[in-house]
C-alpha cells in the first residue's frame, strides 16, 4: 500500500548522483549539467510552477529525479505527473519510484502532446523543463517550445530552468516574454524562466509580460 511521500522517500535508491554523473559523462549535451539540482532550486521550481494547485504536470528532462521528487512532494494526491526522458538509464532509475501518481516515458520532449494522449491525461496545468536548450539545434528547441505551448492548459505555467538565456530567445513570437529570476544557491547558479498561457484567446506576443501578471515567488531559503 502506498503511504504518501514518506513511503517513496525511504524506498528511493540512494545512488542517484552516481547515475546522474554517469549519464552526464556519456551524453553531456543532453544532460547539460554535471550535478543534479540543489534543494533550493527544486523548491523554487515547485513554487514557480504552482505545483500544489496543479492537476496534471509534465516534466521534461527529469534526469535521476531530484526535481521529480520535489514535484511529487508538493503534488496533490489525486494529481498526475508525466515525465519525458530520452536517457534510458535515467528512465530505468525513475521507474524505481513507487508513486502511483507518476508516469515515466522514454520519449522526446517534442512528443509531449502525443505522450499525454497515450497516458489518457488532460492538458497540463504546469510544464517544467530542465532540458538544455543551449546545446540543441535552434529549430529543435522551437519545435519543443511550440509543442509545450500547444498542449498547455489556459492559465497554465511553463517553467524552464537553464544556465543561459537561449530558451527565452528561441520563439518569443509564440510564447511572448518570460518572467525571469535567478537561483544563486545552485552550482552553477540557474536562470528560471516562466511563461503563463493566457486564459482565453490569442494575445500578441509583442505585448510580452502583461500588467498585473504575478511575479515569481520570493526566495524561501531557511
Amino acid at each position: 500500500m502506498f503511504n504518501g511521500a514518506s513511503d517513496w522517500k525511504t524506498r528511493f535508491r540512494p545512488n542517484g548522483r552516481l547515475t546522474f554523473l554517469k549519464g552526464f559523462l556519456r551524453h553531456p549535451t543532453t544532460v547539460g549539467s554535471i550535478t543534479p539540482s540543489s534543494r533550493f532550486l527544486e523548491r523554487r521550481i515547485v513554487a514557480s510552477a504552482e505545483i500544489a494547485q496543479a492537476g496534471t504536470v509534465v516534466e521534461l528532462g527529469p534526469g535521476t529525479g531530484g526535481t521529480t521528487r520535489a514535484i511529487l512532494n508538493a503534488l496533490p494526491p489525486t494529481s498526475r505527473l508525466l515525465t519525458l526522458e530520452i536517457n534510458p538509464g535515467f528512465v530505468a532509475y525513475l521507474k524505481s519510484l513507487p508513486d502511483p501518481r507518476l508516469r515515466v516515458q522514454l520519449d522526446s520532449a517534442e512528443r509531449i502532446g502525443e505522450a499525454l494522449a497515450e497516458h489518457g491525461l488532460p492538458r497540463p496545468n504546469a510544464v517544467v523543463s530542465g532540458i538544455p536548450f543551449s546545446t540543441m539545434p535552434a529549430e529543435c528547441g522551437r519545435r519543443i517550445l511550440r509543442a509545450v505551448w500547444a498542449c498547455l492548459a489556459p492559465g497554465g505555467c511553463f517553467v524552464a530552468y537553464q544556465f543561459v538565456k537561449r530558451v527565452a530567445e528561441l520563439d518569443p513570437e509564440t510564447l511572448g516574454l518570460p518572467e525571469v529570476s535567478m537561483e544563486f544557491l545552485n552550482v552553477p547558479p540557474v536562470h528560471l524562466f516562466r511563461w503563463r498561457k493566457p486564459q482565453a484567446g490569442p494575445q500578441p506576443a509583442a505585448e510580452g509580460r502583461k500588467a498585473g501578471q504575478r511575479p515569481l515567488p520570493a526566495d524561501s531559503h531557511p
